[in-house]
């Protein structure tokens, strides 16, 4: 693999950019520095030097010096600059998505389509630049107006996880700057160079826009782990904040945002269900099945943790489930025929191991989970845990390819399993029966933010917004109207008359 790294690489240059030291050739290990390997077969890459707070505090500086000069800069023109993005994504598309491959383990069609993501959240934000609409509404006083329009918070802090190096990265950003922010990043250290090479191909568009000088500083990245994420959740001159992670890190980052009065958007743990009833076209159902529980070795925020299936289709789904387990395709994710890669690491796997171990003293009866030997990566079984009931197991998020197999007898049974978590990010139901479906997507039928019909739990579009309730988080990224997240909203009212008549018909005259 290292090779293959080398290669891609080589076309990014990431040398050239003077905002990390990377060491490509020293294999050192210490608390200054990220090691970053594949997990492909855990092949040493390269070295890349954490940020410490001089850097952050220099390039927080340099953030807030831009952020008058982007917020002059009318919509439309900040939206032609996320186009140039855009087509250069294009032109990059197939060696980042490699790039994606390589350091998260995904397989490469679902690297491909990351950095699509970022190509169609690109043409969106694109649009959305002459749609930043505001209200005007009547006033119940004689010549006054009212109106309410949106102006940019100023700077964004986002942090993201592994398990999306990029894509959700670009729905916060390209939306975040066509709105006139600036924009600071600090990725997850499992996935630096990702990034990196994102930078690179931002400031390819930057040397191409016309208005360059005005967006030379809008973007940045600093790199690190925990401590970093720290240093952007307590400053005060970061007004939003965008976390992407597991539910310990919104609740200990989050915290420290409020108490300071920042604005969150916070994307966390899921724990998706999928209820398949009676009436279900099965083969649709198993084929989401598969794809929803396993695609990214069961690492993704949407994957499908839970099937809630019907006493009467039980047994033949299991049944057939477990054969297209067996003829799931694992190994190199580069491979075009493997349909999973390994697990991001060891970690992972001894977390899997030890949930399956309690599933089996709780009367769970297990398929697959087992540790495959291949080419000195994590790599293992997706596992398949029947019970009878639920069980406290099936309210935790273990981010790894365990998928619960539970009976209903009653529809509404199906739906009180489903509620019955601490996350609420998405849902879904097979169905053919109206009533079910309406039941379902109606407002004593699933809790999550994700509510879908005869599809699986993954695989959304930019189109709709993005987000969970519950433990999962709370507020929106992508489409719809999550563009209001990232500004502040003005109410305003104009006196276009010579007198001052008070709202409520309040007399007040001492003039």
């Amino acid at each position: 693999m290292k090779q293959e790294y080398e290669d891609i690489l080589k076309k990014f240059n990431l040398e050239e950019l003077n905002i990390a030291t990377i060491n490509f050739l020293d294999d050192k290990s210490n608390d200054e520095y990220i090691r970053v390997t594949t997990p492909i077969d855990q092949t040493f890459i390269a070295n890349i030097k954490k940020s410490d707070f001089h850097e952050y505090e220099r390039k927080i500086n340099d953030l807030k010096q831009s952020e008058y000069k982007w917020k002059k800069i009318p919509a439309p023109q900040r939206g032609e600059l996320i186009r140039l993005f855009g087509e250069e994504l294009r032109k990059s598309k197939q060696d980042l998505g490699t790039l994606v491959t390589l350091e998260s383990g995904k397989i490469l069609q679902e690297g491909l389509g990351e950095v699509q993501e970022m190509i169609d959240i690109c043409d969106f934000a694109v649009g959305l630049s002459r749609q930043l609409y505001g209200l005007t509404m009547p006033s119940e006083r004689p010549d006054h107006r009212i109106q309410e329009i949106w102006h940019p918070l100023g700077t964004i802090g986002i942090i993201t996880s592994f398990n999306f190096p990029v894509a959700v990265w670009s729905w916060n950003f390209t939306i975040a700057t066509i709105c006139g922010n600036v924009t600071l990043w600090k990725p997850s250290p499992k996935t630096p160079l990702t990034s990196l090479a994102v930078y690179k191909i931002w400031k390819r568009s930057v040397e191409l826009y016309e208005n360059r000088d005005s967006a030379e500083n809008i973007f940045s990245i600093i790199n690190g782990d925990k401590e970093q994420a720290e240093w952007i959740a307590k400053d005060k001159k970061i007004n939003l904040v965008s976390l992407t992670g597991s539910t310990e890190m919104g609740k200990n980052l989050g915290k420290i945002v409020t108490e300071r009065f920042g604005k969150l958007i916070m994307e966390l743990g899921g724990n998706n269900a999928m209820i398949v009833a009676p009436s279900a076209n099965i083969k649709l159902a198993l084929r989401a099945i598969v794809f929803s529980a396993v695609g990214t070795s069961g690492q993704r925020c949407t994957t499908l943790r839970r099937v809630i299936a019907h006493d009467s289709i039980y047994p033949e789904l299991v049944k057939q489930l477990k054969t297209h387990y067996n003829n799931i395709r694992l190994g190199n994710p580069l491979k075009n025929d493997v349909l999973i890669g390994p697990i991001i690491n060891e970690d992972i796997f001894k977390k899997m191991q030890n949930v399956l171990d309690e599933c089996k003293n709780k009367g769970g009866r297990i398929f697959g989970g087992e540790r495959i030997e291949l080419n000195g990566g994590v790599y293992v079984t997706p596992a398949i845990v029947e019970l009878d009931e639920p069980e406290e197991i099936t309210k935790t998020e273990t981010f790894a390819p365990i998928l619960y197999v539970l009976p209903y007898k009653k529809f509404e049974d199906a739906i009180k399993i489903q509620n019955d978590v601490p996350q609420g990010l998405a849902s879904c139901i097979f169905s053919n029966d109206l009533i079910e479906t309406e039941k379902f997507i109606g407002q004593n039928g699933s809790d999550c933010g994700i509510v879908n019909v005869n599809i699986g739990p993954s695989g959304a579009e930019i189109g709709g917004a993005f987000g969970g309730e519950k433990e999962t988080g709370g507020g929106r990224e992508s489409g719809s109207d999550a563009w209001k997240s990232y500004m502040r909203r003005a109410t305003i009212t104009t006196n276009f008359s010579s007198n001052l008549p008070l709202a409520q018909g309040i007399d007040f005259d001492i003039l």
